[in-house]
């Protein structure tokens, strides 16, 4: 597996993320919806990465640069076919490791409160997440939760 900084301008990452976002539609209410498309990520404060076997994307995440100390998880998505495999906790780690070289010292997330959304909170959790008031400009939302980890510097 090889996880690069993309430059969101090929089509088969076009494609992915419009799949991600129809899914996230059919399974969030659209005043709950967060992930972002394709031109919402071609932000300069956007560091977008693809995963990719041999030739074939299969996954993607991004942070959004809040502020000196902080950024926001977003769109990390897998193909379905490689789910529950572990890739997802390789790109987590990939990007944990990205923003403690950034210097940030907290990351969070907004993702759903629904059942669809549990593997994603046990993933979080897993490494060290925790649940936490809405930040930046999220508000509170029955369909939302939001989690925050603290960045160990390494020594």
């Amino acid at each position: 597996m090889k996880i690069h900084i993309d430059d969101l301008t090929g089509t088969e990452i076009a494609k992915f993320l419009e799949d991600h976002v129809a899914e996230m539609r059919s399974v969030s209410p659209p005043e709950s919806k967060h992930a972002l498309d394709l031109k919402s990520l071609r932000q300069p404060e956007i560091t977008f990465w693809t995963m990719w076997d041999e030739a074939h994307l299969v996954g993607c995440g991004a942070i959004k640069h809040l502020d000196d100390n902080h950024a926001e998880i977003k769109s990390m998505r897998l193909i379905k076919a490689l789910r529950g495999k572990g890739l997802a906790s390789t790109l987590l780690q990939h990007i944990i490791d990205f923003s403690r070289d950034r210097g940030y010292l907290h990351l969070s997330l907004e993702t759903g409160s629904m059942e669809f959304f549990e593997p994603a909170r046990k993933l979080y959790e897993k490494f060290g997440f925790n649940y936490c008031e809405p930040f930046a400009e999220y508000k509170l939302d029955p369909n939302s939760v939001f989690m925050s980890l603290s960045i160990p510097s390494v020594q």
